[in-house]
């Protein structure tokens, strides 16, 4: 079994291709959930040629609204003009961009090896240990290991494994995060429209 090579895996991290006066910024959308609301915020990416890193998207902790957690490279000004063209679509609520310092941050992925050569090769376990992964199921043919981190962190342990030729497949999940605010934002603008409504 031939090792994989890193190009089928990831290209070289994002911060090596931004262009001058770039920076990575993380978009938070709140939407109705409804169909097509991912079509038309994709869209607006699309339409101004900002590739998209990364995009989770999952039900947030307020009932019937939808989270999209979105990165990409760009300047502020750009992204500025991102967010106003995100909020002009009708069913979204709120969108909201956060540079790293101003949020907490974690992606997951998992990795498929091969249990002969980690059984062959104890530099196996080491590294996985080293780099606070663990092993979620081993069987005759793989063992799948889980890491929890930043996208560097992924990113070593994969190199470091990969080297070794024992990695058969790599899965990484999108970006997920929360604000370092005491208070979610989106509530106080849904309280905000309610009082309204009330008037």
């Amino acid at each position: 079994m031939q090792k994989i090579a890193d190009t089928q895996i990831h290209s070289l991290p994002s911060s090596t291709r931004r262009a001058e006066g770039e920076s990575l910024y993380t978009i938070l959308v709140f939407s109705e959930n409804l169909a097509g609301i991912l079509n038309q915020v994709t869209a607006v990416f699309t339409r101004r040629q900002v590739n998209i890193e990364s995009l989770n998207v999952s039900a947030s902790s307020t009932p019937g609204v939808h989270k999209y957690t979105i990165t990409c490279y760009c300047t502020e000004e750009m992204v500025k003009m991102l967010k106003k063209q995100i909020e002009k679509r009708i069913d979204v609520l709120q969108a909201r961009y956060y540079t790293d310092d101003e949020i907490f941050l974690q992606e997951t992925s998992l990795l498929k090896i091969s249990t002969p050569v980690m059984l062959e090769n104890p530099d196996v376990c080491h590294i996985v240990r080293q780099h606070g992964a663990r092993i979620v199921e081993v069987n005759p043919t793989y063992a799948a290991v889980e890491k929890t981190g930043s996208t560097e962190d992924i990113l070593s342990l994969f190199d470091a494994l990969n080297r070794l030729g024992v990695v058969r497949q790599f899965a990484r999940s999108g970006r997920i995060c929360i604000t370092r605010g005491t208070r979610e934002q989106l509530d106080d603008y849904l309280a905000e429209r309610e009082k309204e409504k009330m008037q």
